[in-house]
């Protein structure tokens, strides 16, 4: 409807400028539904619990648990019954942590939606009346006043003053001035269609009328909303690691089932093929680390419990994780990097633009006035409201002392001629006892044209050619830093009631230069970012200029260069747009479809991308990144709805924090996850080389490889997952998006700690078999324990990573101690012989000690060589 007259527009939709009847309304929103976007489709709480379970992980367990049973049942052997029961305990409580985490984050991310203005006023049978904005019909006209929220797309037909705030649609960060007569081109940008008024922008100053032209999902927000439909979620880094573990842990499994199978039946040639199978099965399920999945979900809940203290709702689990290895943050301008506040940046009066100020200074206190009075924003109790160039002059004026209600009191308004833009000038005429003075403000070029003297150092003088390039020096160099510069003037007036105020003959006061600014955070989050090896990248629907002075004063950019518009993008090629791409870090006036394609092929370069924004026209984009970050305070409810992680204080900076949190996560993750591989490696060779080795005699019972499992591991697996931050954790480059647990020599390390352990464990065996086949057991089942125990010591990051935050962990200790009380309570009580032990002898205990000492030395010497043989890989 934008190339098309009202008339057209009028015609087109059947309706006219004193709109529908009640009848016919209700018969068209009979035919076309209500005005709201589509419902997205929920899941339910059964399908949200079960979903729970669809991880290789945990489908390996299940299986694991079925057979246990299944050879419970054919053996009849409660030992099995057992430990596939426990491994289902497992598996379930894990789903109810993840689904209780899912729940409680939805639960907060309601309590943020803010409630939008249900009403709105319309014409119908010619009068106005106000109605739900879900009833609003195409043809409906739409009354508009200052503060509404548009609740659908319309065009105007009537207008006077109007500005709209688009920002959250567009990312304009100005108001856009609104023109009922204006006709649009075809394919004009959205953001330039000043004869439209769009659903969710907000009205911040004057009045119009418009005809709907559209409703519900054909409205250009919900145009944007279809777009999040079609956008899916790849898996985070972590889940691809955990999918990879799955499968290795699955070849591993099948590896130990063929090899345990065929050494059974050639070990034991008069043994039947079914014990031979069921042996097999046993070992295979031993090498599964059943705490695992429980553990990483533990891991991940603790991180999100610590990041809503900070001020930051994680909606998904895996999200915080992602955070830590994004390479990539693009963020947008307006409220997320700037404050979306209009704000006084420079002043130029008394020929040069000047640093300080003092309401003693009688030119300043006239620019100060006709900064206040020539302003039709209003106060409130949440501030100023009305367009927000006016109301950052009225702030910036109350921060000297003069309040606009107080000198609007002493100033009657009596005359004014409204801003226009023919003019692009606003007058008022105020009176103060007796005595009237018109205030004008402007641009400077027009301002300028009907000027003839200037305030200056207190006394008013002739307007001269010098003064005028002074001027025009001043607004070009505000200009040029991306300022949006206003012109005031005043005039002694005499008038009389009734009487034309004229414009001309003004004498010039001063320019003001206003910007939407940095966040005073954003400064410092940035060179965090930098820090941390991550880029920083701005997209705005903000105009070049502006993007790139914002871009530079935070530390984003240095030059035009490195700054491309989304009409220029829209010419490049896919082949052409990835020449470039690495060097660009500013896009302006960019669309939403803009956002999505800069995404997307940076993922298609590889790289975890993290996309901030507050406005609907960041959403699309937010659901394609790997983590959408969504804004608590000016967010809109669709950005929320589809964030991965809610910021509540709308703070740049928290991210960086959650960033910190993120890696700690996956550090952490992957000293467990090396922990528990080692374990399981140890009992696997254990159980195959005694296999061999001692073919007649009984190794270990299930029930002592089980309370290895969950027992010995579980409790070092969760103190290793409450490791606080390495101190040079945000110095790092964040890891690739391809890299595995096992990267880094982390593979190497488990299989040569694993075999180590191995080794321990069958020394204890074989000596404790020179005594008797009980004792043997018993010292390779201390042993196993104990060298899992300080293995968790020797698998942190050295004193050098944590400096004497390394002691603090009371995690590390509080399992080791836990784990050691445990040991002594089956070493040394009766208790120990429910699962099979015998007492042990003080020089066997002796023996024991001797080669945990031995592994952890080991283990040391392992560290620090493959620490730096991966120093820089």
């Amino acid at each position: 409807m934008y190339t098309k007259t009202v008339e057209e527009s009028l015609k087109e939709v059947c309706s006219t400028e004193d709109g529908l009847k009640s009848s016919e309304a209700k018969k068209r929103l009979e035919q076309n539904g209500e005005n709201v976007l589509p419902p997205k489709k929920q899941k339910s709480k059964i399908a949200r619990f079960f979903s729970q379970f669809a991880d290789i992980m945990i489908i390996i367990l299940l299986v694991a648990a079925a057979i246990s049973i299944a050879m419970a049942i054919i053996q009849k052997d409660m030992e099995n019954m057992i430990d596939g029961i426990i491994i289902l305990a497992i598996v379930i409580l894990n789903a109810i942590i993840g689904y209780v985490q899912e729940i409680k984050a939805e639960q907060e991310m309601k309590a943020l939606l803010s409630m939008s203005e249900p009403y709105c006023k319309v014409m119908r049978d010619g009068e106005v009346k106000k109605v739900l904005s879900k009833d609003i019909v195409v043809g409906d006209i739409v009354v508009l006043e200052a503060g509404d929220i548009v609740p659908a797309d319309l065009r105007l037909v009537s207008s006077a003053n109007i500005k709209c705030d688009e920002s959250s649609l567009t990312g304009e960060s100005l108001a856009v001035e609104k023109d009922h007569n204006f006709v649009c081109k075809e394919n004009t940008p959205l953001g330039d269609r000043k004869n439209m008024a769009y659903k969710g922008s907000v009205v911040t100053i004057g009045r119009a009328h418009g005809v709907c032209v559209a409703t519900g999902k054909d409205t250009e927000l919900g145009k944007i909303a279809t777009m999040l439909s079609e956008a899916d979620k790849s898996l985070t880094p972590l889940q691809k690691s955990i999918k990879m573990v799955g499968k290795v842990i699955t070849i591993i499994v099948l590896i130990i089932a063929a090899l345990t199978f065929g050494l059974e039946l050639l070990l034991k040639p008069n043994g039947s093929v079914i014990e031979a199978f069921l042996t097999a099965v046993a070992i295979s399920v031993a090498a599964i680390p059943e705490s695992l999945p429980a553990v990483i979900t533990i891991i991940m809940s603790i991180g999100v419990g610590r990041l809503s203290k900070k001020k930051a709702i994680v909606k998904r689990l895996q999200a915080v994780e992602t955070l830590g290895s994004t390479e990539i943050i693009c963020s947008d301008k307006t409220g997320t990097l700037t404050q979306n506040v209009m704000t006084v940046r420079k002043v130029y009066y008394n020929g040069d633009v000047q640093e300080t100020h003092s309401v003693e200074d009688i030119v300043f206190f006239t620019l100060l006035k006709t900064m206040t009075l020539c302003n039709d924003s209003a106060y409130s109790q949440k501030g100023y409201v009305g367009d927000p160039t006016e109301t950052a002059l009225v702030d910036f004026s109350d921060i000297y002392g003069l309040k606009k209600v107080q000198a609007e009191a002493d100033n009657i308004r009596v005359a004014e001629i409204p801003f226009d833009s023919n003019r692009k000038m606003m007058t008022t005429l105020n009176e103060q006892e007796g005595k009237f003075v018109s205030y004008t403000k402007g641009g400077t070029d027009e301002i300028l044209k009907h000027c003839t003297k200037i305030l200056i150092n207190g006394s008013v003088q002739e307007l001269t050619s010098q003064d005028k390039k002074s001027i025009v020096a001043a607004n070009k160099e505000m200009a040029k830093n991306a300022l949006r510069v206003l012109a005031f003037a005043v005039k002694n007036v005499d008038y009389n009631n009734g009487q034309k105020l004229e414009e001309d003959d003004l004498t010039f006061v001063g320019l003001v230069g206003m910007i939407d600014p940095p966040r005073k955070e954003a400064v410092s989050a940035v060179k965090k970012c930098k820090k941390a090896h991550m880029t920083p990248i701005m997209i705005t629907g903000d105009h070049a200029i502006t993007a790139l002075a914002i871009a530079k004063e935070i530390g984003i950019c240095e030059n035009e260069d490195e700054v491309l518009t989304g009409a220029e993008l829209d010419e490049l090629s896919d082949e052409e747009y990835l020449k470039i791409i690495n060097k660009i870090k500013v896009y302006a006036r960019v669309s939403p479809e803009n956002k999505v394609r800069i995404v997307k092929t940076f993922k298609s370069l590889g790289k975890i991308v993290a996309m901030t924004g507050d406005g609907v026209n960041d959403a699309p984009s937010l659901k394609t990144a790997d983590i959408g970050v969504g804004m608590g305070i000016t967010g809109t409810d669709v950005t929320k709805e589809v964030a991965d992680m809610i910021v509540t204080d709308d703070n740049f900076a928290t991210i960086i924090v959650a960033v910190g949190e993120g890696r700690r996560i996956y550090s952490n993750i992957k000293k467990t996850i090396g922990f528990l591989f080692a374990a399981n490696f140890a009992e696997i060779f254990s159980l195959l080389l005694a296999t061999i080795i001692y073919p007649a005699l009984r190794f270990l019972l299930p029930v002592q490889i089980l309370f290895v499992n969950l027992i010995t591991d579980s409790l070092p697996a969760i103190a290793l997952g409450m490791e606080l931050p390495e101190k040079d954790i945000m110095n790092k480059p964040p890891r690739k998006s391809n890299q595995t647990i096992f990267a880094n020599g982390m593979g190497i390390q488990m299989l040569i700690m694993g075999i180590v352990q191995t080794a321990c464990v069958l020394t204890a065996f074989s000596i404790g078999n020179m005594f008797n086949e009980d004792i043997a057991t018993s010292m390779a089942f201390y042993t196993l324990n104990l060298v899992q125990l300080v293995y968790m010591l020797s698998i942190r990051t050295s004193y050098f990573a944590f400096g004497k935050d390394m002691f603090k962990n009371k995690w590390i200790w509080l399992a080791l101690g836990v784990g050691l009380v445990i040991l002594a309570i089956f070493a040394f009580t009766p208790v120990g012989t429910i699962i099979g032990l015998k007492v042990v002898s003080g020089m066997e205990w002796l023996i024991i000690l001797g080669l945990t000492a031995g592994m952890f030395v080991i283990s040391e010497i392992c560290k620090v060589v493959l620490r730096q043989v991966y120093r820089d890989k």
